[in-house]
């Protein structure tokens, strides 16, 4: 079965500073791999190439069978990505910025409302501006949006920050039942214990050089997800 995500010795830019220098990583369907590595390591780069975001300069870089370096706007319909930015409009409700992003991918009201009650802004939170919202509730608005779109690959980066412990557990909850219904995830987290729960595998980014080969294969059941370390990345 072709892979999900595909690089390898993928090479993406950041105005000149080579933030991926040459990565290989292999994500297969129904998989949830967690990306691990200092700050500096390349994750944001590798979720934000995966979007179809960060051009890929060299190398190869397929995600759901389209090709990145030739075109890379197909994909973008087709993954969703939680990032530090939010993307929401400040001046807009909860339920109008669920309601947009659900249109532009084309979500059936139904799924928009759907969204919203599976993290818990249905009630009085719907008809807030978002200028209005907490932290936790702008994050829990994000959520909703990337559910609308329903992706069919998770791009989560730092998923867990700004939730409080109940809303990270529905995170994690929404994690495992997107997976159930076939989706892909790749993650990065700090919060290593919380998010290797949720991993298949784990995959070691290192700066610099290549310290390793592509990322191994899931760990059999009952044993420690593996860690596999890949380069080049800056």
């Amino acid at each position: 079965m072709e892979p999900v995500v595909h690089l390898r010795d993928a090479v993406a830019l950041l105005g000149r500073f080579p933030a991926l220098a040459g990565i290989d990583l292999e994500v297969r369907r129904g998989e949830v791999v967690l990306l691990r590595g200092p700050n500096g390591a390349g994750k944001t780069t590798v979720l934000r190439v995966c979007a179809g975001l960060v051009p890929v300069v060299r190398g190869e870089a397929v995600v759901l069978g389209h090709d990145l370096r030739h075109d890379p706007r197909p994909v973008r319909r087709r993954v969703g990505l939680l990032g530090h930015a939010t993307g929401l409009f400040d001046d807009l409700t909860v339920a109008d910025n669920v309601a947009f992003w659900g249109r532009a991918y084309r979500a059936r009201r139904a799924e928009v409302e759907a969204a919203l009650d599976a993290v818990g802004l249905s009630g009085r939170l719907r008809d807030v501006p978002v200028a209005r919202l907490s932290a936790g509730q702008r994050r829990r608005t994000s959520i909703a949006c990337l559910l609308a779109r329903r992706p069919e690959l998770w791009l989560l980066d730092e998923p867990h920050a700004g939730l409080d412990h109940d809303a990270r557990d529905l995170l994690d909850d929404l994690v495992r039942r997107a997976v159930a219904q076939g989706a892909t995830v790749l993650m990065s987290s700090h919060e290593l214990d919380r998010a290797a729960a949720l991993a298949d595998r784990t995959v070691e980014l290192a700066a610099g050089t290549a310290v390793g080969g592509p990322a191994a294969p899931p760990a059999p059941e009952g044993r420690p997800a593996p860690v596999a370390e890949v380069g080049h990345v800056a």
